[in-house]
């Protein structure tokens, strides 16, 4: 009997060979986010795969707010960062941390760089820093400021930390190689000058540390072992490992680099959400035509859906793109047999069953889904007026149009054959009611006789409807013209949000609460809008249409 092939990402593989080597006995992974605005769903994979990768190996998994720049820090987002995270299923256990947390070990760091004659502080001015670079055509100049000794260096930080200079005035640089032809070696900045409130240390610091010297120090400080990062963190990596050999770590953290994930016709740059949501465009950082995290999850998405999405979309060192298609798939497959089928009318005109003699209601028994008796069934209420979609009703149909049309017999779902025999409209000929007759026979939606009809609508009764709001959505940028115009700036879809006032719901949906979703007949999946919907006025989101073209690929074994 053959062993079963276990396929493995390349990260994977690197671990597998590090334990192997002994060079760390067991995995510890993290997800380090800066909190200056919302995650998106590129971050996902970030945490799925991190979170992942510790469970698999038994590991530990660490949560780490990079909080080292307060100009774009807020609570607000560190907050919504939890969430996220805690919705997406990745449970960081005790191990919640914060950059912050460690200021006063990584100063202990830089002062013994200073004394090591690894760093020294510097007054040269931003633009004369830039151009004493080089480029990558060109080696740096060295800092007039490089050569000051370790006495002066240590005298100039103190009194940085003291507030004895302004913001930009001076920074800390780290002595490495002015003509390395990674232009990140060439004497990174490692602390500037910034007089600012921390959202967590308050006004203790005046001087803050580099991302680039920050976050290597913070693995080691809490024993990662694995940096797993994407693919623009690998120019930067030798910095890292210089930060941590530099400080004396041993056994410092391995960063190994993976693609973003990119998904087609949508916005996921903070700068162009944070305009949005300046501008009124949208109702904030989870308005649900975004694909942050907190928009997918306002709008009905699941964590199960978003976990296949990643899966699907795999683990390489190749930049490639997802197809937003692909994201709709698998909400489609988590929620297909896992959701009620209810009635909704989006657009509703009244049926009356002329020759339906009770003024009582009569309760038939529905089932939720088809694709799963575990979810039982429901009683709907069914009687002479009714209301119906406006789409399923023609005067003068086309062709192959099976729908109510005059002197057409259609199915009402679960409940009767109707015929049409006359309808009336306004001033403007707009139909206002449809009359009909039925057939006591055919309860359940089947005749006796064998008699058959092509089209099947659904319905609510109109005494027990309940009136709700729906909001649809399209992509937030037109699709036809791509996401950005030639300036910049973003090319817009103004049809994005289209917002129906008085749609009709069957009475079993007024219990519903916020991120409960269902399948509305023909209509597509829906979720209850966790922001703006109220128990005596439900607002319905919808999460995804019922059909696509989206196909998954196939593979060859």
């Amino acid at each position: 009997m053959s062993e079963e092939v276990v396929s493995k990402n390349f990260i994977e593989v690197e671990i597998d060979k590090d334990l192997k080597e002994g060079v760390y006995d067991h995995v510890c992974t993290r997800f380090p986010p800066e909190p200056n605005g919302y995650l998106h769903i590129g971050h996902a994979k970030s945490i799925i795969l991190n979170y992942g990768l510790a469970k698999k190996y038994n590991g530990e998994f660490h949560m780490r707010f990079d909080d080292t720049n307060p100009t774009k820090e807020k609570i607000e987002f560190v907050d919504s960062i939890k969430a996220d995270i805690q919705w997406l299923g990745a449970d960081w256990g005790d191990h919640l941390y914060f950059a912050s947390n460690y200021f006063d070990k990584m100063y202990e760091v830089a002062v013994d760089l200073i004394k090591k004659g690894l760093a020294y502080v510097s007054d040269l001015p931003a633009d004369k820093m830039r151009e004493y670079r080089g480029d990558f055509e060109h080696p740096g100049k060295e800092d007039p400021s490089r050569n000051r000794s370790v006495e002066e260096n240590l005298q100039l930080f103190e009194d940085m930390k003291a507030g004895k200079f302004e913001d930009g005035s001076h920074t800390l640089r780290a002595k490495i190689d002015m003509a390395s032809p990674n232009i990140n070696m060439r004497d990174p900045i490692l602390y500037r000058v910034a007089h600012m409130t921390h959202h967590n240390t308050g006004d203790k610091w005046c001087i803050y540390p580099m991302y680039d010297f920050a976050h290597p120090l913070e693995d080691a400080f809490e024993g990662v072992t694995h940096s797993i990062c994407t693919l623009e963190f690998e120019d930067h990596r030798p910095l890292y490992d210089w930060v941590v050999k530099s400080a004396g770590f041993p056994h410092p953290p391995r960063q190994i680099e993976f693609a973003k994930m990119y998904l087609t016709n949508v916005v996921t740059g903070k700068r162009y959400i944070k305009k949005l949501v300046e501008d009124g465009i949208v109702d904030g950082w989870d308005d649900p035509r975004l694909v942050s995290i907190a928009a997918l999850r306002r709008r009905g998405f699941t964590p199960a859906s978003i976990q296949k999405f990643v899966e699907l979309s795999g683990i390489s060192k190749a930049n490639s793109s997802s197809d937003y298609a692909m994201l709709e798939y698998c909400i489609r497959e988590d929620l297909k047999t896992t959701r009620s089928r209810v009635m909704g009318v989006l657009d509703p005109v009244k049926l009356v069953i002329d020759n339906y003699e009770s003024d009582e209601l009569e309760w038939l028994d529905v089932p939720n889904n088809l694709e799963n008796e575990s979810l039982g069934s429901r009683q709907v209420p069914f009687g002479k007026e009714l209301y119906i979609d406006r789409e399923d009703f023609m005067i003068e149909p086309p062709k192959k149009y099976f729908r109510l049309y005059p002197g057409n017999e259609v199915r009402l779902m679960n409940a009767y054959f109707v015929t049409c025999t006359s309808y009336e409209t306004d001033e403007d000929g707009k139909v206002t009611c449809i009359h009909c007759t039925y057939d006591p026979a055919t309860k359940g939606g089947d005749s006796p006789d064998g008699r058959k009809v092509k089209g099947t609508i659904h319905w609510v009764a109109a005494k027990t409807a309940l009136q709700v709001e729906v909001r649809l959505y399209e992509n937030i940028v037109d699709e036809e013209k791509g996401v950005y115009n030639e300036d910049g700036s973003l090319n817009l879809n103004p049809n994005s949000l289209k917002v129906l006032k008085n749609c009709l719901v069957e009475p079993s949906l007024k219990d519903a609460k916020a991120y409960d979703s269902f399948q509305f007949v023909r209509q597509g999946f829906f979720c209850v809008d966790a922001k703006d919907s109220k128990p005596d006025s439900l607002v319905f989101n919808r999460i995804v249409s019922l059909k696509s073209s989206f196909k998954l690929p196939t593979t060859n074994n």
